[in-house]
């Protein structure tokens, strides 16, 4: 679902390919080494998406100036702590910083934290905090935040959806801060990942002690200070002058809250705010947007992931060979085209998307022959299932039709069925066998596999529990070596792809609408960088 912890988040080099092919589930047909292809399929043609605007508008801004932004109504209930489960997610990276990023490159960075290091078995790692910074009401900075943070996240009254990923790992009573730049985190078992996991929006550092007033006031450390906020509703931000990395460009940020799409599309084109947030446009309002005297996109490559989850403790999907054939019997590459334009990149069932390290190339064919075999053999020959879909997201209904038309191949008929966009995760997310839905990208590839396909995790969308899938991703948290470590998170997609329950179409591009007059926008993960961005002509 759009990540409501992205919300639903925010995921090569050269690593030997695995063909890591098991046999069906018992009694089912062992697949030949068919099943996974090397590299990926064809140079694909050019399409619509081609004519859109392949990034916003370069050059420097001009230092001063608001920028207003219009950003989808929120629960009344949402709040500024970082770590909610409801938090108010446009301001989390203007008003904080976490103790670790993701750098471009999609490896962490520092932060708050300059650097980390692991014992010999990465049991226990020590962070070494940045000196010189200070709260936005003048304290300082200091190793007993950085512990607190992380206690917040743990404490089960938080609520906070980091907490399932944190626990298994983190005993808050054990952290140890020998100093006020050392931050010690014992862990219970080895993890060689562990910083990774801290790049999570939810992993924001508050002040020790504030739990309960960090929802209001949102001290943090980051380059803008909180001015106003309603919960679903208009706020404002001012430039922290004392930010530890500098003066932010802009002199402040206005959010307007804006319920419909096309209404906040429509205040962009009348050059009423400069930029849509979480909004992804649809092919034929990015058009509009991006031909208009006043505004352009900011394409941000692969940065959703849209998946149809089959929920694995409902028939037929229950059968292994069910979920294969389901896989086989459509071409992503006709769902990109169809619902996208083009604009994005097929997702062959694997949900970490290309770019991340670790990223495994190896693909299954588009197979609706050895589709009709395994339902065959699985006692589905002329399956027919419904596949829930809503206005939700603008997505949604055309790749459930063009995955429809795809699996029609395969003799598998699929009936769409649409269904409210308000209460759509509410009482079809995870309740029905087959829907469609998104993720935003950007998670590491440990924490992704682990809170979405984990069996038991909260996130886990398909209810998939595989043990020995499990115990991969255990091994891997415990290796040590980085270039075995990959291999074995690249073992863990095979097996998300052979066995498990997310149909991963595709990534897609999100398409956001934005003022020409906006200099320096660069995004990572439905997070853009608020020190940099700016306007020409402030």
């Amino acid at each position: 679902m759009p990540d409501t912890s992205p919300r639903h988040a925010p995921g090569a080099a050269a690593i030997p390919r695995r063909s890591v092919l098991a046999a069906a589930a018992a009694g089912g047909a062992a697949l030949g080494a068919s099943w996974l292809l090397t590299g990926c399929s064809g140079a694909a043609s050019a399409s619509p998406a081609d004519a859109l605007p392949s990034g916003a508008s370069t050059g420097r801004p001009d230092r001063g100036g608001t920028l207003r932004i219009a950003r989808p109504p929120a629960s009344d209930a949402e709040t500024l702590d970082p770590a909610s489960s409801l938090s108010a997610y446009e301001y989390l990276a203007s008003l904080y910083n976490r103790l670790v990023r993701i750098g471009p490159d999609g490896t962490p960075a520092p932060d708050l934290a300059e650097s980390w290091e692991p014992d010999k078995e990465a049991r226990t790692w020590t962070f070494r905090l940045r000196r010189g910074v200070t709260f936005h009401d003048g304290r300082a900075f200091t190793s007993a935040d950085a512990a607190y943070t992380l206690r917040h996240i743990l404490d089960p009254k938080t609520g906070s959806p980091q907490a399932g990923v944190l626990a298994p790992l983190v005993d808050p009573e054990r952290l140890r801060t020998p100093d006020a730049h050392t931050l010690v985190v014992p862990l219970k078992s080895p993890n060689a990942e562990f910083p990774t996991l801290l790049t999570n929006y939810n992993c924001y550092v508050v002040p020790d002690g504030s739990a309960a007033s960090i929802g209001r006031t949102g001290i943090g450390t980051g380059p803008f200070k909180l001015v106003s906020f309603t919960a679903a509703g208009p706020g404002r931000i001012a430039a922290y002058e004392d930010h530890w990395a500098g003066r932010p460009v802009l002199d402040a940020i206005d959010f307007y809250s804006v319920a419909d799409m096309q209404a906040r599309s429509n205040a962009l084109l009348a050059g009423q705010v400069d930029l849509l947030s979480q909004t992804n446009l649809d092919f034929a309002t990015a058009r509009v947007v991006a031909n208009s005297d006043r505004a352009t996109l900011a394409r941000v490559r692969n940065a959703q992931w849209y998946v149809l989850p089959m929920l694995t403790t409902e028939k037929p999907f229950t059968d292994v060979r069910v979920r294969q054939a389901m896989k086989l019997a459509y071409d992503p590459e006709h769902v990109l085209k169809v619902a996208l334009q083009g604009a994005g990149t097929a997702g062959w069932d694997n949900p970490v998307p290309p770019g991340t390290p670790g990223h495994l190339a190896a693909h299954p064919a588009h197979d609706p022959d050895r589709a009709r075999h395994l339902l065959k053999r699985a006692g589905y020959e002329r399956l027919a299932v419904d596949l829930y879909t809503s206005a939700y997201d603008p997505i949604f209904t055309p790749m459930a039709l063009a995955y429809q038309e795809s699996a029609r191949r395969a003799g598998i008929r699929i009936r769409v069925r649409t269904a409210a966009a308000d209460s759509y995760y509410t009482q079809i997310w995870m309740k029905k066998p087959l829907m469609a839905t998104y993720w935003y990208t950007g998670r590491p590839v440990d924490q992704l596999l682990n809170q979405v396909f984990r069996g038991g995790s909260s996130y886990n969308e398909t209810a998939w529990a595989d043990k020995d899938f499990d115990a991969l991703l255990d091994r891997a948290r415990r290796e040590t070596d980085d270039g075995r470590r990959r291999e074995l998170y690249q073992e863990a997609q095979s097996a998300v792809i052979e066995r498990g329950g997310a149909i991963t179409p595709m990534f897609a591009d999100r398409l956001v609408g934005i003022s020409r007059k906006v200099r320096g926008y660069a995004e990572h993960g439905f997070e853009f960088d608020y020190l940099g961005i700016g306007l020409k002509g402030a």
